[in-house]
């Protein structure tokens, strides 16, 4: 036995860091069988935007899953997610969900001690996380980790995104340090049905935002924090005439050169296309939000 594998408590306490998704597999099979051919997910790799329909995402939940039952996964098991939202976490969730498994997330920030604390009291008996360092942190308590590969076997390929098209488009740029975001995420993308899109990474993520030009974003209390930042950093500096220009755009967008300046700001943001944002609750000491943001409707947690 490694001198670092964890002690495990007489029960498992997950409450604070499960996700329940009871209708997820219901819904994406309704996805898959009426619209099997649209786009689902989409991600940036190397530099290049691939595609998973919605018969696509049901055909890898199911071969995930297969792959986590011979890795002795079954309804008793509880699977850790660490690491950014992008397609191969959210697989991974819905296939342990299709076993009837329990599924935790965990941030991936946590120093050694947390973790230490956080994986003896939830007791994961598999887990997936994304990231070097953080693998090593968790490997260094003595958790074994799942590789995708491993559990997906042979598979072709996504499809390489050659154009966009003109359908809602639902975009995150989070992870797993926002708790409650992997069941925000399902639940706005398998009741809506729209396509799911991620960034290559938390680096790339405005450059990559402005290339998909979303129809919505579903934004942490603190995505938002930090998306209101950019949007100060992109504008011109206060009592400034181009800030003015900027700030009388906003205020009066309903005549002609507004209206334009607006857009051309918009759409350096890559909020051309924005229709609303669903945001988790702000905390009482937040920021106040930018101007740029609360034209769009809401869905507040």
């Amino acid at each position: 036995m490694s001198v670092h594998e964890l002690k495990r408590p007489p029960l498992a306490d997950t409450a604070e860091w499960r996700v329940e998704l009871p209708k997820a597999l219901e819904q994406l099979r309704h996805w898959a069988q009426i619209s099997p051919l649209q786009p689902a997910l989409r991600h940036k790799r190397h530099g290049q935007w691939f595609v998973w329909r919605w018969i696509d995402v049901l055909r890898d939940v199911e071969r995930l899953a297969d792959g986590l039952r011979q890795q002795g996964f079954i309804e008793d098991s509880r699977l850790a997610l660490s690491g950014a939202f992008e397609p191969n976490l959210l697989l991974l969730a819905l296939a342990a969900q299709h076993i009837g498994g329990q599924l935790l997330t965990l941030p991936d920030n946590l120093d050694p001690e947390t973790l230490h604390k956080i994986l003896w009291r939830s007791s994961p008996t598999h887990a997936f996380v994304q990231g070097r360092q953080t693998q090593q942190r968790w490997l260094h308590q003595g958790q074994s980790l799942l590789s995708f590969n491993d559990l997906i076997g042979p598979v072709d390929t996504p499809q390489r995104l050659n154009r966009w098209s003109k359908n809602p488009q639902l975009w995150s740029e989070e992870g797993t340090q926002w708790q409650a975001g992997l069941t925000v995420l399902l639940e706005q993308w398998l009741t809506s049905g729209h396509s799911l899109a991620f960034p290559e990474s938390p680096g790339s993520a405005s450059r990559d935002r402005r290339e998909v030009a979303p129809s919505g974003l579903l934004l942490s209390a603190e995505r938002l924090q930090l998306l209101a930042a950019e949007i100060e950093s992109r504008l011109a500096p206060h009592d400034t005439w181009r800030r003015r220009l900027c700030d009388w755009a906003i205020a009066h967008p309903e005549k002609g050169l507004q209206r334009l300046i607006k857009n051309r700001v918009r759409r350096l943001l890559g909020f051309h296309n924005l229709h609303f944002i669903w945001q988790a609750t702000r905390s009482p000491d937040a920021q106040p939000q930018p101007t740029w943001l609360t034209e769009f409707k809401r869905d507040i947690a």
